[in-house]
């Protein structure tokens, strides 16, 4: 291969590589975080064999003749472990452990007749799945495949009743059935969990759904999960869209957040793209609109703008000085967000008019205003919402019309900043503290997180705790998914 096409082939290779969409959201689950997951597990492994159905066993052994029905598993006593699998998922293992079965007999021998309850116990079991997890055709997180060996090394059964001790010579015969039955019987039981009850948890995790009546969120997954020794990391397209408009989106040109811990159990990272996409989408709907007039207009600042633009309404129409005053806040481009380590900042620029209402006209327009905003954002999570709260940090306003207009609005710079402080961000900041949803599953809720400022992004580290047990979640999702379905 000569140096051109090895050329070709580098710069190929690098167009592809800075091609690829960056993460809006990004989402690490760590060793630790497992280590929450293992009980869980645990007892949804235990659940599920459990319940696992055994079929009738009818026979004859020399003279003997038996059935063997209502095969129930009363106890178990697993020994688990739960770990990443680089490059494949999820490890679950069952080593060493018991398992405690009863079941019924009926036994013929000449012309004996006896029946009662056999107590079994199977030994030496061991459980070997690995889960594969991936991305879906929409985006989402799934097992896609699961493999599983199950092995049990001995098996006993103790018979009860007076002639426990001669059916003792059927206990070899009957537990190598029982254990050939059992065997076969474990590994499809758990590939179902997790191919279908795991699944259909992860199903509750939101791809693309709405946030409110104005803009949705899309947390399509945008490439196979990374799976190491230590964590699991997520990459999500983590964007807003306006509803109306769905594909009038915001190009992603923000840096990629990088998680270099492992100390939590899950860490959140979100780039400036996802808060930038938000407010694009807002925009676009055109909520970022506001009137200040009538009850919502102070008394002295109504009073200071009447001063102000007492020129120009007597050279208007002089009958103007008794009406009602108002001011039409517009914002004129999408509102921008700047993540540093100092932290977070939203930037604002709007259209101030200057109204008179009089009553039964059209409004008379008396002045035409640029206000230049700057908010501080904080940025905190509750359960599983990720809120926000503006403070308005820098005030500027300067006259379309005209430099000496300009230096006539300066009395009105402070009076406006504290209207807009008192009028404006509570509505923005009541509207923001809702929250939007991360992509987390039903009932597993972020506890005890601390927000970090990086340049271009913040990452959110915080701990998990299940609201309900695993089994409880999928049981919910269940019921959910039929009477969805009626």
């Amino acid at each position: 291969m000569g140096l051109f096409e090895v050329s070709v082939i580098a710069l190929l290779s690098s167009v592809i590589m800075t091609s690829a969409e960056p993460p809006g959201c990004k989402i690490r689950i760590s060793a630790r975080g497992l280590e929450m997951l293992k009980s869980q597990t645990k007892k949804f492994v235990e659940e599920e064999i459990s319940n696992i159905t055994m079929p009738e066993m009818r026979g004859s052994e020399g003279r003997f003749q038996y059935t063997i029905k209502n095969v129930k598993i009363t106890e178990l006593d697993l020994t688990s472990d739960l770990r990443f699998h680089p490059d494949v998922g999820l490890i679950f293992e069952v080593h060493n452990s018991s398992i405690t079965l009863n079941f019924q007999r009926k036994i013929l021998y000449w012309l004996f007749y006896d029946e009662g309850s056999i107590n079994a116990s199977a030994e030496g079991v061991n459980i070997f799945t690995s889960l594969h997890l991936s991305r879906d055709e929409e985006g989402r997180l799934k097992i896609s495949n699961a493999s599983c060996d199950a092995v049990i090394t001995k098996m006993r059964a103790r018979f009860s009743g007076t002639l426990g001790r001669v059916y003792d010579i059927l206990a070899t015969f009957l537990t190598t059935g029982m254990r050939f039955v059992l065997n076969r019987q474990i590994c499809p039981a758990l590939n179902h969990a997790a191919l279908v009850l795991v699944n259909q948890l992860l199903e509750t995790i939101p791809v693309r759904s709405e946030v409110d009546n104005y803009v949705g969120i899309d947390y399509s997954l945008l490439s196979d999960p990374v799976v190491t020794g230590r964590s699991l990391d997520m990459d999500f397209r983590g964007m807003f869209y306006d509803l109306k408009n769905e594909s009038n989106t915001l190009v992603n040109y923000a840096v990629n957040p990088v998680i270099r811990e492992y100390d939590r159990m899950i860490y959140l990272a979100l780039s400036e793209y996802f808060f930038d996409s938000g407010l694009y989408a807002y925009y676009t709907g055109g909520l970022f609109q506001f009137q200040i007039a009538n009850e919502r207009m102070p008394k002295d600042v109504e009073m200071l703008l009447r001063t102000t633009y007492l020129g120009t309404i007597m050279m208007l129409d002089p009958a103007l000085m008794n009406h009602p005053m108002s001011l039409e806040l517009e914002v004129t481009a999408p509102p921008r967000c700047t993540i540093k380590t100092s932290g977070a900042s939203v930037s604002v620029v709007s259209n101030v008019k200057v109204l008179v209402l009089p009553p039964g006209k059209a409004a008379v327009q008396l002045s035409s205003m640029t206000m230049d905003a700057k908010f501080n954002a904080k940025v905190s999570m509750k359960g599983k919402r990720l809120a926000i709260h503006l403070d308005l940090r820098r005030f500027k306003i300067i006259s379309n019309q005209s430099a000496l207009e300009s230096l006539a609005l300066i009395p009105l710079q402070g009076l406006l900043k504290t209207l807009f402080q008192v009028s404006v961000v509570p509505l923005i900041n009541n509207y923001t503290k809702r929250g939007v949803q991360i992509p987390l599953p039903d009932g597993i809720d972020f506890i005890e997180e601390v927000v970090e400022y990086h340049n271009g992004y913040i990452i959110i580290g915080a701990n998990l705790q299940f609201r309900t047990g695993l089994r409880e979640l999928i049981t919910k999702q269940l019921a959910s998914s039929s009477d969805n379905s009626i």
